[in-house]
């Protein structure tokens, strides 16, 4: 442990643009289509008259968003490496759940408000009605299966179901989103009264197209190049701890990725059982322009399996995506504090980010310490400040609050903090350090939870 400082460490230099700037510009486009969908249905529609005239109105709207966020939710999951480097993959993905449930409560008021103003038009019943579209209009079969298959991928989406899920279950249902999304598109078209008229047909299906060409090019043709140039194979694996294996990637080009410390990939490995499912693992090392490591803890069948992987393994690896990166920084004071296996990005940081650096370190014990001999030569060759907080929780329980952190990094506020851990500790972290006065812009961290 040190705390001497070296001189030839230095804060970032030149003129950053905020780290918000680009997240701002995503939601203020997502906003500015939302209004143009409302717009559009504004200059459309000649008068509201009537109970059904409303109803059918509010089906019409809520129809039209929920047609015009199918896109933007698969957008957001495009690996778009803009998107990715600069606003982060798990704030992507809680704009995804977010945008999800939003979808699910569009559609459900677009079926209820549908049916009810169509049947006080007819004079009928809602069932009765109900019925009469679903079976006797054209395109409503593939709409009501869309929507069945919506409403059931909400239903495993849901944070309670997912927690009793397996990824693996929860990536192959998660897959139904397309097929109801194509469904529900052949509905948009025959019998939205707002898009079976041009030129409106023809720019909502150039969207639709255009959110199907942005996904297929980066998420199936941009890794199948990627497979090509850089053939990426499993070197090595190695133990680091108990359930902890580090996996040594070998591959060519590896410097024209452009991978930077604190980002992570998804990784297929083309094995019989693991070659369907692409798990996010982050780089425990600084990038190396041969060869890659990964280090990954047993958490279910997919990274439990990364032990027994052979030499030679082919891998197909989607990235590097994430912000957990140098470029957060705004000070040159960085504090890192990781938890568990969170060490894996926070090492590869405290190999290269610039500044003067403290890592807090939590384990359970000292056998799960990973990277110890690491650590101590990066904090020795750089000066840095590593201080392990050792044991159990009781023993720490006061640590991770406004007063211990204070205690442990007095002039707290002065620095940049990045944070990887259990997504509860996480949290409580974030709390405390809020508490003790680091503005919110100067806490960075990254979930990789599903």
């Amino acid at each position: 442990m040190s705390t001497t400082v070296l001189p030839g460490d230095t804060a970032p230099t030149g003129v950053k643009t905020s780290p918000e700037t680009v997240p701002r510009l995503a939601l203020a486009l997502m906003a500015a289509g939302a209004a143009a969908v409302l717009t559009a249905w504004w200059h459309a529609t000649a008068s509201v008259v009537g109970g059904a005239g409303w109803l059918d109105g509010a089906g019409r709207i809520t129809g039209l968003l929920a047609g015009y966020l199918a896109p933007v939710l698969l957008l957001l999951m495009a690996r778009i490496p803009v998107l990715e480097r600069r606003v982060g993959s798990d704030r992507l993905a809680r704009w995804h759940a977010l945008g999800g449930r939003y979808m699910v409560f569009l559609v459900s008021a677009h079926v209820v408000t549908i049916i009810w103003g169509y049947a006080l038009t007819d004079g009928k019943n809602p069932f009765a009605e109900g019925v009469q579209i679903v079976f006797h209009y054209p395109a409503m079969i593939k709409g009501s299966l869309g929507t069945l298959l919506l409403f059931g991928t909400g239903i495993v989406s849901a944070r309670a179901a997912r927690r009793k899920m397996r990824y693996e279950t929860w990536y192959y249902l998660h897959l139904a989103t397309y097929l109801a999304i194509a469904l529900a598109f052949s509905h948009q078209i025959i019998n939205g009264a707002d898009l079976s008229v041009q030129p409106e047909q023809t720019l909502w299906s150039a969207y639709y197209v255009l959110a199907a060409v942005t996904l297929g090019w980066y998420r199936l043709w941009m890794p199948y190049l990627h497979d090509r140039r850089h053939k990426l194979r499993v070197h090595t694996v190695v133990p680091e701890g108990p359930g902890v294996y580090s996996v040594i990637l070998k591959g060519e080009r590896l410097d024209e990725l452009k991978v930077r410390p604190g980002q992570f990939f998804r990784l297929q490995f083309q094995t019989r059982d693991l070659r369907w499912v692409a798990n996010p693992y982050s780089l425990s090392a600084a990038p190396h322009p041969n060869y890659l490591r990964f280090t990954i803890k047993s958490l279910g069948d997919h990274s439990a399996a990364v032990s027994s992987l052979r030499p030679g393994t082919k891998v197909r690896a989607e990235g590097p995506y994430g912000a957990f990166t140098e470029d957060k920084a705004r000070s040159p004071q960085v504090l890192l504090i990781a938890a568990g296996v969170g060490i894996t990005p926070v090492r590869a940081l405290f190999e290269t980010l610039p500044g003067r650096l403290t890592l807090l370190y939590r384990a359970g014990s000292d056998r799960e310490i990973l990277f110890r001999h690491e650590l101590e030569d990066i904090a020795r060759e750089r000066g840095a400040r590593l201080v392990y907080l050792v044991g159990s929780r009781r023993r720490h329980g006061k640590t991770f609050t406004p007063r211990g952190l204070l205690n442990l990094v007095p002039d707290l506020k002065a620095h940049d903090v990045y944070l990887c851990g259990p997504e509860a500790m996480q949290q409580a972290v974030i709390v405390a350090l809020r508490d003790a006065g680091v503005p919110a812009s100067r806490i960075h961290h990254e979930s990789f939870e599903f």
